[in-house]
């Protein structure tokens, strides 16, 4: 055997072994999500019996909402960010990109500077400034900072449209303004579908980011009535004493359905967008 094909088969051996190890809590996860409260604490990775009706007993499980409800909320609340963050952060990257005023690169550097702020900063102004303006428990302290190119990831999608849109042509601009085309015109009509891989990747990243921002819920939501997934979950361990393992396992399995779903589905999206992105800046 060759010294190559020994190292070959030796590093493939190591990242196998390296999955399983990686791969092993989410094998258990899957395989708890039908156990029985019995089984919860058995070295096995699977269940003797398999319980499907922790997934339609734990959907029915809290008192006086369903998690039918719990995902209208969090679709009600993720689709408006998509849409506010989407809108906001090209517009903001169209004006760096394209147009010239006073100090835009001091501005652009500013806003570069802020990507190395801690989130936990600004945390405590926000919710104090939000609380005197009457929005805690209810979705506005997500929607305004993402309609105004804020929220999660606001910094770095105008980064990364900002890359996208300087590499267009600036020609294409001058045709259209030839044509009587407004700059509104030209982000609208132009810009916006020449940078659809860029938009892409943004979406998937607003989507996944704020679905999983489980401490920016619990922070400004308190009502169960307005409550996501994220946060139903948390209702089983208040419930009651006797916690439902199985049924709360299979709800949170349940929960990032819809991310990895997106995910796989627009991968290649995903990837062209990064790529082009990194490329073309």
């Amino acid at each position: 055997m060759s010294p190559t094909l020994r190292r070959t088969i030796s590093s493939h051996l190591f990242l196998s072994l390296f999955s399983i190890i990686m791969v092993y809590p989410i094998l258990w996860w899957v395989g708890a999500a039908f156990k029985s409260n019995e089984e919860m604490s058995s070295p096995s990775l699977f269940p003797t019996q398999w319980l499907w009706s922790n997934f339609t007993e734990g959907w029915v499980a809290l008192p006086k909402y369903t998690f039918t409800h719990f995902y209208m909320n969090t679709f009600e609340l993720i689709f408006g960010l998509l849409i506010t963050s989407v809108i906001s952060c090209s517009l903001v990257a169209f004006g760096f990109a394209r147009l010239d005023f006073p100090l835009k690169n001091m501005w652009f550097s500013i806003l570069m500077v802020t990507l190395m702020l801690p989130n936990q900063v600004t945390m405590v102004p926000q919710y104090i400034m939000f609380n005197v303006f009457g929005w805690v428990n209810s979705y506005l302290p997500f929607y305004v900072p993402h309609a105004l190119a804020g929220g999660i990831g606001g910094t770095f999608f105008i980064f990364l449209l900002v890359q996208f849109i300087r590499a267009i042509p600036k020609e294409l601009d001058e045709s259209a303004k030839m044509d009587g085309c407004t700059w509104f015109g030209i982000y609208w009509r132009i810009i916006m579908p020449l940078t659809k891989p860029a938009l892409v990747t943004v979406t998937i990243y607003c989507f996944l980011w704020n679905w999983d921002d489980f401490f920016g819920q619990l922070l400004y939501i308190n009502s169960v009535d307005k409550y996501t997934v994220g946060l139903a979950l948390k209702l089983f361990v208040d419930s009651q004493s006797a916690l439902p393992w199985g049924q709360l396992l299979a709800m949170s399995f349940l929960s990032i359905v819809p991310a990895l779903i997106l995910f796989f589905l627009a991968q290649r999206h995903f990837v062209d967008g990064i790529a082009s992105g990194a490329v073309k800046g």
